[in-house]
């Protein structure tokens, strides 16, 4: 009973094959190379499979990738004996884009082409760009270890629906072939399929064969005879794993398509900005080849999307997104390690207690960091450039990881007071660089955004004397604060919090000025306090500010407005944190509030400044109706 079946494709696939069909590939020739790289990965699985199960070679155990095509018919075959598929993996893996989170994608898409095909590598939707060239599609697969007649025929046009059935088929592995549109028939010419196979395929371990026809007996030129040839499969790559052959023999071009071939990354025009392929010998060996992507993915804060380096043992495929020898702040790195110390049937749960895997994640972890340094100063555009896409993640290296904490926090970037920007461009040694003679702390403000970072009141003081100023306004930036509390032996020191703590920076004359103003406010502050009572833990006379009649600071040790949002953001409950509120004598309001001999009249106006603090430093207030009725109050009480 061949049992076929008729199914409808997911909506999303749909419009993908939509997508396909007119022309979102700009470069046509790359559905060769996305089926070829599928076909490979299912002969790796195989390979790694069949280490623990060799009934799985069903006696074949010459990998390999066929190639042909029919002029004729206007066909072409891509063939592989791997792993194979069953009726419910074909149904799964053929009719719906399988994990790969669609919705995401196609929220992503724009509508314009070229914009849209830089998103295809990154779905995992390799399979679909037969349709590119393609009217139908046939596959004819069956899974190893399966008898011959539980293979399956798929097949579509690429339109509503496809169908499904059950065949006899006597190889294992997966059987694709394209029945090329009329205006696509150039691509069942063997010269350009052979092309396309050294262009995109050379780099990859497996065989990948084509046919070559015999020759028929003939005469020589002294006439002699010429005998006739068989035609047979020729291999048309180097099958030689890349990482595995000496750098000076590797073009930057096959470094470039190995790139997309394991980072499934096919777009047109994105390469990767940078690689390190080294070999490691002494107490462990291994291979790394190592790419810092151009741009993210489009998952990057999925916290279920994989990451890790595909892992092989002696040259034999294991596993994909292998964790352990990456930590999560690294999880943009693409690549992958051979190691000749690990057991060829090594388990994740072997990796990660395992020391050689320490051992390799640790030295691997200081390459990377090394190649960011090489770039950072090598090459200050394009590390810019891998900031834009990639800061926020190192931001999250020193609390994941201590040893390496200083050469991360090297590798930051900020924007500054200094520059005027908000393009985060400043580096740590940039500051300590410019640092004023007598000055020991690295000073910095995290703020909403970076126009309230830049025109915080708690910057005035600072902003006189020329002291530069880190701007911080990413979610992280607290996050980050909180785990890099010095840097070079320079303590970084909040600006928003407790007291300001210039040290040398403040001069003998400037510091008698603020004690005097402070005993000539005694009474002031004292009548403050009573007028606000517990809604602040302190009123204090301010030595940060000039230009600003009053501001709220955090204590030392307290928890910073910011980090109340981001506890709040995450759903986490909060303790009241009452704030320091500290006043500038010298502004005209605040130096008028002695004048006030009306109670109700000095606590409106102390309520009004405090309000206006808070409103400026956490960018809303609890019950901004209030302050709204009592600006009203003041303003109808000063217009009579």
């Amino acid at each position: 009973m061949s049992q076929q079946e008729t199914h409808g494709f997911q909506t999303e696939v749909k419009q993908l094959l939509h997508l396909m069909i007119h022309s979102l590939y700009s470069n046509k020739e790359i559905f060769l190379r996305e089926l070829v790289s599928n076909a490979a990965d299912a002969v790796d699985k195989l390979r790694y499979l069949a280490l623990t199960k060799d009934a799985l070679y069903e006696g074949d155990g010459e990998l390999r990738v066929r190639i042909s095509a029919d002029k004729e018919k206007g066909t072409v075959t891509i063939e592989d004996n791997g792993v194979g598929m069953t009726r419910d993996g074909v149904i799964e893996h053929l009719g719906t884009i399988a994990k790969s989170g669609t919705a995401d994608f196609f929220k992503n898409l724009s509508g314009e082409s070229s914009k849209d095909s830089q998103l295809i590598g990154q779905f995992g939707v390799g399979f679909y760009s037969a349709f590119i060239v393609a009217k139908k599609v046939t596959v004819r697969t069956r899974a190893a270890g399966h008898k011959a007649d539980e293979a399956v025929l798929w097949e579509s046009e690429g339109e509503g629906n496809f169908t499904v059935e059950t065949i006899t088929k006597a190889s294992r592995g997966t059987e694709i072939t394209l029945h090329l549109r009329d205006e696509e028939k150039e691509f069942a010419d063997d010269w350009r399929l052979r092309s396309i196979i050294t262009k995109y395929s050379d780099h990859i371990s497996v065989p990948v064969e084509m046919w070559q026809e015999g020759t028929p007996e003939s005469d020589g030129p002294d006439g002699e005879k010429i005998p006739a040839t068989e035609g047979s499969w020729k291999v048309m790559n180097k099958a030689t794993a890349l990482w595995m052959r000496n750098k000076a023999d590797i073009s930057d071009e096959e470094y470039q398509e190995f790139y997309k071939h394991i980072s499934h990354d096919y777009t047109d025009y994105t390469d990767a900005l940078m690689w390190s392929h080294n070999r490691v010998e002494g107490k462990q060996e291994y291979t790394s080849l190592l790419y810092i992507p151009a741009k993210a993915p489009w998952d990057m804060w999925n916290r279920d999307r994989k990451h890790g380096l595909k892992l092989f043992v002696q040259r034999v495929f294991i596993m994909d997104d292998a964790e352990q020898f990456m930590p999560s702040y690294l999880r943009f790195v693409q690549g992958l390690i051979d190691s000749n110390d690990l057991p060829l049937n090594v388990s994740r749960e072997i990796l990660q207690d395992n020391h050689v895997t320490k051992a390799m994640r640790t030295g691997i972890t200081k390459r990377v960091l090394g190649m960011l340094e090489k770039l950072a100063k090598d090459d200050a555009e394009k590390y810019q450039q891998f900031w834009a896409e990639f800061g926020q993640v190192l931001k999250e290296g020193p609390a994941e990881d201590f040893a390496n904490r200083e050469r991360i926090a090297g590798l930051l970037r900020f924007a500054s007071t200094h520059t005027g920007s908000a393009a985060p461009t400043v580096s740590l040694d940039d500051y300590i660089s410019r640092m004023k003679e007598g000055q020991t702390k690295i000073y910095y403000i995290v703020a909403d955004s970076h126009e309230a970072a830049a025109n915080s009141p708690h910057l005035e003081l600072l902003r006189k004397k020329d002291i530069e100023v880190l701007l911080m306004s990413e979610r992280i930036d607290e996050w980050l604060i909180n785990h890099l509390a010095e840097y070079k032996d320079k303590q970084l020191h909040s600006v928003t919090r407790g007291d300001l703590e210039l040290g040398e920076l403040e001069d003998a004359s400037e510091k008698e000025a603020q004690e005097k103003l402070e005993q000539e406010s005694v009474a002031l502050i004292e009548r403050i306090k009573a007028a606000l009572g517990s809604t602040v833990a302190d009123v204090k006379v301010t030595s940060r500010l000039t230009d600003t009649p009053a501001c709220v600071v955090a204590g030392d040790g307290e928890m910073s407005t910011q980090m109340i949002k981001l506890m709040q953001a995450a759903g986490q409950s909060v303790p009241e944190v009452k704030p320091t509120f500290e006043i500038n004598p010298a502004h005209p309001l605040v130096s008028r509030l002695n004048d006030i001999q009306d109670e109700a009249a000095f606590t409106d106006w102390s309520n009004l400044l405090l309000q206006q603090a808070q409103l400026s430093e956490k960018g809303s207030l609890v019950d901004p109706s209030a302050f709204i009725k009592l600006m009203n109050r003041m303003l109808l009480a000063n217009m009579k």
